[in-house]
């Protein structure tokens, strides 16, 4: 299974270098699932794991003149606050058993895989409607609702542990009406500030095995050059559509996982 898992590792990196997200949503599941590593920690692990990759990745694109960098810190500086706070503060108090009704354990960790999966499938639903990106910037042209969202997406990353490219990725492409390359490459650099100081919010909350941190990370490092390299061949429109249905799918499978695991508990 370890071998299953650090092959799932290329796979993440080759996704966050063709789609700019997704990664988290590769990471969590094959920590959880296929290395058996707590939730909580696994979220924390995937922070670290993408945040390094997507770094990676953004200086790659930086240098072909993909990266927005002034639209990408409009983004990342109320996200990562967020994100840090969470991390830091709000995860650790979440009690480990949220309720319980007779033979049902609702956990601490099924509640953030749960929460997770319902995130992933908002996001994708609003990358796969076709709506009129004039309407909703104007809609949305407040600096201040803008600062607002986004520092609310970085409660979603912080708890989920995720990069958050699920979730920028569409603000980009609908509010900062950027195309889906550089939409892309900008969620990169957005996803590598949120992860990175989202993860030192856990450094004092868990213990970290770094060795295998390293391991995992440097395999994906690999995948995300890969991922790079074939979003070149890739039509835009299909490269959106490819992400959003990957994204429902990897939901659909979490759901159904912990709802069953859940209501199966004897």
């Amino acid at each position: 299974m370890e071998i299953l898992g650090y092959v799932g590792a290329l796979l993440m990196g080759i996704i966050l270098g063709l789609t700019g997200g997704g990664g988290s949503i590769i990471t969590v599941p094959i920590l959880v699932y296929i290395l058996n590593i707590n939730p909580v920690v696994s979220t924390a692990y995937s922070l670290f794991i993408v945040g390094t990759t997507s770094t990676f990745g953004a200086i790659h694109n930086y240098y072909k003149g993909l990266v927005e960098i002034k639209t990408g810190f409009l983004f990342a500086i109320p996200s990562f606050i967020g994100v840090f706070l969470t991390r830091k503060f709000l995860v650790p108090i979440i009690p480990r058993t949220i309720f319980t009704f007779e033979n049902i354990v609702f956990s601490r960790e099924a509640f953030l895989m749960i929460l997770f999966a319902f995130i992933m499938v908002f996001a994708a639903l609003s990358v796969i409607r076709k709506k009129n990106n004039e309407t909703i910037v104007q809609i949305e042209n407040s600096k201040i609702n803008l600062i607002l969202k986004n520092f609310a997406i970085g409660i979603l990353i912080g708890l989920v542990g995720a990069g958050g490219g699920f979730l920028i990725i569409p603000s980009l492409l609908f509010f900062a009406k950027l195309p889906i390359k550089k939409a892309i490459a900008t969620s990169l650099f957005i996803i590598s500030l949120n992860s990175l100081i989202g993860f030192m919010g856990d450094v004092q909350n868990i213990t970290i095995d770094w060795h295998f941190l390293l391991k995992f990370t440097g395999i994906s490092i690999i995948g995300i050059f890969i991922g790079i390299y074939l979003n070149k061949f890739i039509n835009e429109n299909q490269l959106k559509k490819t992400f959003a249905y990957f994204v429902i799918s990897m939901a659909l499978f979490i759901l159904i996982k912990e709802i069953y695991d859940v209501t199966n508990i004897t």
